[in-house]
């Protein structure tokens, strides 16, 4: 069904009048070495969030009238908590994570452990037109039920950052302390039964300001893992853990990092020149994973009146590094370092607001803010000029928020105004493939948008030329994992975690399979397994079983990077906490 551009859809199904209430999330495991006492009884309710309305809208599209419930609602993704979520204590433990600042980082931006759960039902609950084409949306809804919180939560302060324990007081420092005594890990590797991997290193992390720091992103080579900490950047032999070259350590912070190395495997580091508070994140160093020689540096160049570079992000397209700003972005030679093009405001007061690469560099615009005129834009950028290739205008009132994946083109959109979401897929031309039409809730990992021009900031899914692969929402300890036909976007098939009490996340996909992490608990390992991504049969097959007697630690990252490379599985910590009672986590390597 279509309809000429920005005219209204026949009608539609209305929203959900009485949503069943959200499963409840489990708390977060206790880390290594994290004494022994009884959960509490129950987490208290807080306050709805922004975005969980006290009723939701029966007129849920742009255009469409009222109609009768649907049958399926669930709370969406575009909904600050309004404490800290579940799991965020004040007390905190030796090696725990705090809350990210704004909530970002690893967290999210609702309180189901960073874990924003995607509600679809068959029968859809509106429609949404997107360039004359039709698109089914649900409700995120609210069932008015209580969502959990910590019992002790902390709370912000002017700055949005948390405030501090009153028993355990915020030392900002200057990164230059020894953390505290190092973790004894000599037991990692006993008891191991036959069939489990090895724990083949652990390392510790850097000591931080009392504030905590950042760890972002992990590259993995054939021959290094690379990983940031707060002013350093470490490189380790990816089967000894030998340090593979002298850590970097730069004047400031480590704001940003590129996703993925090049095909060269290098890589480019945002930083700031300075710990000052204010210090903007405009510095560039690029860097040799495998050997840690530095190339090319450059400083950002200043943008525009309200343009900041506060904590950019940065995408790759081929030989192409586009860094962006608050409003702009810029490009340059990920080889040289020679500036390519700006990125800058356009046509109808449309400014850039996020970016995404890989096989190709997407930019979503804000245009005409100020005026009831007011969209957002999606356009597909030439690497080497920024010039766009096409252009596709989003009705008035949906803001596109993540890009799932560029090639294909995978859109997550809501509508604040309106309480509604839509996951959208886009042809090379930037028309429209189909749109997610399934029954189930799912619940990728997406940041609650920290880095400036963040749009490629979830994780737990996976993305190939015709399939979407989502996990399904938590369910009695388990749950599944669903691939979707971006043809058209119903549902293929789905697989169940071959655990009864541990959830499945996919990874990536590797040729015909798919690669999937069966997370920890806190008695038993983690694994990594594969699945058949064609034919009939997609079944688990086992690659990989972490040793139960290094559970504890595994399952005590909270915020944590991961990835599964030449039979060796790395995770990896992203929030620093600055408690100096013991050196906290960074990394861990597991393999045969």
């Amino acid at each position: 069904m279509t309809q000429p551009p920005d005219q209204p859809p026949q009608g539609g199904y209305g929203a959900p009048q009485n949503p069943p209430p959200p499963s409840q999330p489990q708390p977060p495991q206790q880390p290594y070495g994290y004494p022994q006492t009884p959960p509490p009884q129950g987490p208290p309710a807080p306050s709805p969030g922004y975005g969980y309305p006290q009723q939701p809208s029966a007129h849920q599209g742009p255009y469409a009238p009222p109609q009768q419930p649907g049958p399926y609602t669930q709370p969406g993704p575009y909904n600050p908590a309004s404490q800290a979520g579940y799991g965020y204590p004040q007390s905190q433990y030796p090696g725990a994570p705090t809350p990210p600042p704004g909530g970002g980082g690893g967290g999210s931006r609702n309180p189901f452990k960073g874990k924003p759960a995607l509600a679809v039902g068959a029968a859809v609950a509106a429609l949404l037109v997107i360039g004359g084409t039709v698109f089914a949306v649900t409700s995120l809804g609210d069932d008015g039920a209580k969502k959990p919180v910590a019992k002790e939560s902390t709370s912000p302060t002017e700055d949005g950052k948390p405030s501090p324990s009153p028993t355990q007081p915020v030392n900002e420092g200057d990164g230059s302390g020894d953390g505290g005594e190092d973790l004894d890990i000599s037991d990692l590797n006993a008891d191991r039964k036959a069939g489990e991997a090895k724990v083949l290193w652990y390392k510790s992390a850097p000591d931080v300001p009392g504030s905590g720091a950042s760890a972002p992103g992990l590259w993995v080579t054939d021959k290094v893992a690379v990983k940031p900490a707060y002013k350093q950047l470490f490189a380790y032999d990816v089967q000894s853990g030998d340090p593979a070259w002298d850590p970097i350590e730069f004047p400031g912070k480590i704001c940003a990092v590129t996703p993925k190395a090049t095909s060269g495997d290098r890589a480019v580091i945002a930083y700031q020149k300075s710990t000052a508070k204010n210090a903007d994140c405009d510095q560039l160093q690029q860097i040799d994973l495998n050997t840690g020689e530095k190339g090319w540096s450059a400083e950002l160049e200043k943008g525009d009146l309200f343009d900041s570079a506060g904590t950019e992000a940065l995408s790759v397209v081929g030989d192409t590094l586009l860094v962006a700003r608050s409003q702009s972005g810029t490009a340059y030679d990920i080889n040289t370092g020679k500036k390519l093009f700006d990125k800058k405001t356009y046509g109808q007061s449309c400014y850039p607001s996020g970016f995404a690469g890989g096989a190709r560099l997407i930019v979503v615009s804000s245009c005409a803010v100020t005026t009831d005129k007011e969209h957002d834009e999606v356009q597909e950028l030439d690497p080497k000029t920024g010039k766009a290739t096409w252009t596709r205008k989003i009705p008035k009132g949906w803001k596109v928020e993540h890009a799932y994946s560029v090639d294909p083109v995978v859109l997550y959109l809501t509508n604040e105004e309106e309480n509604t979401w839509n996951v959208s897929t886009l042809k090379a031309d930037g028309s429209t493939r189909s749109q997610l039409d399934v029954e189930g809730s799912f619940a990728p990992e997406c940041g609650g948008g920290i880095l400036i021009g963040e749009l490629q900031g979830c994780t737990g899914l996976a993305v190939d030329a015709n399939t979407l692969y989502l996990p399904t929402e938590e369910k009695d300890g388990t749950n599944e994992v669903v691939a979707l036909n971006l043809a058209t976007g119903k549902e293929k098939w789905r697989v169940k975690s071959p655990s009864a009490d541990a959830v499945m996340t996919p990874v990536k996909t590797d040729g015909s399979k798919l690669i999937a992490y069966v997370e920890s608990t806190y008695s038993s390992g983690g694994r990594i397994v594969s699945v058949p991504t064609s034919g009939s049969g997609h079944k688990t097959t086992e690659l990989l079983r972490m040793p139960a007697s290094a559970a504890e630690i595994e399952s005590s990252f909270y915020s944590k990077a991961i990835d599964y490379v030449d039979g060796r599985f790395y995770i990896s910590s992203t929030l620093l906490s600055g408690v100096d009672d013991a050196k906290e986590k960074l990394m861990l390597a597991y393999g045969k």
